[in-house]
């Protein structure tokens, strides 16, 4: 028995064969269909526009924040102006002006230090040292309002005499 081989009978082999293209179906339809994992979700929330009313940080708007930013580096600059006297003159005038108004401070600053003090100065040069010569605006009221008060006393001592009397200032 050459043919010794068992033999399949045929409805055993159709059902084998289904079997067999039954699951090659089946793989192609279930890789077909995606993974969940896989499948696209809904696309990322895109974030709210920054506007002037958005709050930065510490519950600060953005056009807060630029401002102390500005008023910062605005008082940084006028300080550093001011301590290294950044001054740009526009031009050739002011620039010409600035210098003789330099030069005129130069000389004045230079006169004063060659100012006598104060104790030199009461004396007027070139003229004799009479201390009776010069008399301050005190010295000669004084003397007048004596001479007034002393010839109303003598007026009234020359008048003669009445049965009035004139009572006396003083």
């Amino acid at each position: 028995m050459v043919g010794d081989q068992p033999v399949c009978p045929p409805q055993l082999l159709l059902r084998g064969w289904g079997a067999v293209l039954l699951s090659q179906c089946l793989s192609s339809v279930f890789s077909q269909i995606p993974d969940p994992e896989l499948l696209p979700t809904d696309p990322p929330k895109k974030p709210d526009p920054v506007t002037s009313e958005t709050v930065v940080f510490w519950g600060l708007r953005l056009w807060q924040v630029i401002g102390i930013f500005a008023v910062f580096v605005l008082a940084v600059v006028i300080t550093l102006c001011c301590i290294f006297k950044c001054r740009i003159p526009r031009t050739k005038k002011e620039i010409e002006a600035r210098h003789a108004q330099r030069q005129a401070a130069k000389k004045y600053a230079n006169t004063l230090e060659t100012v006598p003090p104060l104790n030199e100065l009461t004396e007027i040069p070139g003229s004799t040292s009479d201390a009776s010569a010069v008399q301050t605006v005190s010295e000669q009221v004084q003397p007048q309002s004596a001479n007034s008060s002393q010839l109303s006393v003598v007026r009234v001592s020359e008048e003669p005499s009445s049965s009035v009397s004139l009572p006396e200032t003083g």
